[in-house]
């Protein structure tokens, strides 16, 4: 409980189908995807491009990448209790600046597809150009959601 009244709830995240747990985690790699729930918010942090089975960044295609990203948090809005469509606010993070139109484009279509509602209603949305975690790493995506708009 929290000092609010409220829970939290964390969601764990998985590597290789291995369950993370800091300080437990491979030193090469950055802090791993997870989810928060705090009341009827969800934190949703970290979500790259990289495949959480293999532990590798599989492709260089930025569109590729951002679909990787998206679905990550599909999975963690979904594992919560949620959907995309409630999602409130998202923090883009590219490695190039120059991808912007790309990151936009992508996100989308892929609206279009997980998110219908955010087409017409997009979230609130930030995006800066940052080193990240990895060198081969192209996007990371932070969001903030609503388990339910009710």
């Amino acid at each position: 409980m929290s000092n609010t009244g409220g829970t939290v709830k964390y969601y764990p995240a998985y590597w290789g189908g291995k369950k993370l747990a800091y300080p437990n985690f491979p030193p090469e790699s950055p802090k791993f995807a997870n989810s928060v729930v705090v009341g009827n918010l969800i934190f949703v942090s970290g979500c790259q491009g990289q495949n959480d089975e293999t532990m590798q960044v599989e492709t260089d295609v930025f569109e590729e990448q951002m679909i990787i990203a998206l679905d990550k948090v599909r999975k963690c809005m979904e594992e919560a209790g949620s959907c995309m469509d409630n999602i409130v606010k998202t923090v883009m993070l590219l490695k190039n600046l120059d991808d912007y139109p790309k990151m936009r484009k992508t996100e989308l279509e892929y609206y279009q597809k997980y998110a219908p509602r955010l087409v017409e209603d997009p979230p609130a949305s930030t995006f800066m150009q940052v080193g990240l975690a990895r060198p081969e790493f192209l996007v990371e995506i932070d969001v903030i959601g609503v388990v339910s708009r009710d």
